[in-house]
């Protein structure tokens, strides 16, 4: 349940600008008489079958030629395109230029005639005539020794190593060139200066901590400066309650 207060009768002051209704300025009903009204329109229903039977005006539907003109039709020329008729037979048909072939006439009048060639099918190979092809020889290869008629280069062959005896194995176990320790040069040729690096050494100072400027609070110091303003956020009391009287005068 929700409680209620009782209302205070200081709260009440009037009524604000929402509660008054005014008048709409939209519309014809109920309009605001103070202002101008602009005109209106409605929009009407589709008619019933039966009121279009009735009223069967044809309406702008006429389909007008577009070769009528208020002078009467236009009197330009007009072309159709139909297809082609078949010939009719006659009793002679004459022949047309692209009927003859010149080209094709015996040599006339002492004149130098083309040669011409004509192809035919792939003859067949005579089987008394078995002349190898070129392709059938084979020409000796020209890598190795085993060319007879060609000079050869030296040839060499790669063996696998011998485990003993073998001319890779060293049986005197003779050391090599990098079992001996090179001497250093400063025993045999005057020494150079020789330098060494150390570590930074730490300055001396004091290990005492001591304050930076960022812990001091100048803005703070109240004392012997000018003061701000301070505000405080308290609770809202209400403007109805009873000031609390503390000095009562006789």
């Amino acid at each position: 349940m929700e409680k209620k207060y009782p209302l205070i009768a200081g709260r009440e002051k009037g009524p604000g600008p929402g509660r008054y209704g005014l008048p709409p300025t939209i519309g014809f009903i109920g309009h605001d008489f103070t202002k101008s009204t602009s005109p209106a329109y409605s929009f009407h229903g589709r008619m019933s079958d039966t009121m279009y039977c009735v009223d069967s005006s044809p309406g702008p539907q006429y389909r007008v030629d577009a070769k009528i003109t208020r002078f009467g039709r236009d009197g330009t020329p007009a072309y159709s395109m139909l297809g082609r008729s078949k010939a009719q037979k006659e009793l002679f048909q004459t022949p047309g230029p692209g009927a003859y072939s010149p080209e094709k006439t015996p040599p006339c009048n002492l004149q130098r005639r083309p040669p011409s060639y004509t192809m035919g099918s792939r003859t067949h190979y005579r089987s008394v005539d078995p002349v190898p092809a070129p392709n059938k020889y084979c020409l000796p290869p020209l890598m190795g020794p085993q060319v007879p008629n060609k000079q050869a280069s030296a040839s060499y062959t790669m063996s696998g190593s011998y485990s003993a005896g073998g001319p890779s194995v060293d049986l005197a176990q003779t050391p090599g060139p990098c079992r001996y320790n090179s001497t250093d040069p400063s025993v045999y040729l005057p020494r150079q200066p020789a330098f060494s690096m150390l570590g930074r050494h730490s300055v001396p100072k004091d290990a005492t901590k001591k304050p930076g400027p960022g812990t001091y609070n100048p803005e703070k110091v109240t004392v012997h400066k000018a003061r701000a303003p301070a505000f405080s956020l308290g609770v809202r009391h209400s403007e109805f309650v009873t000031p609390l009287v503390v000095y009562v005068s006789d």
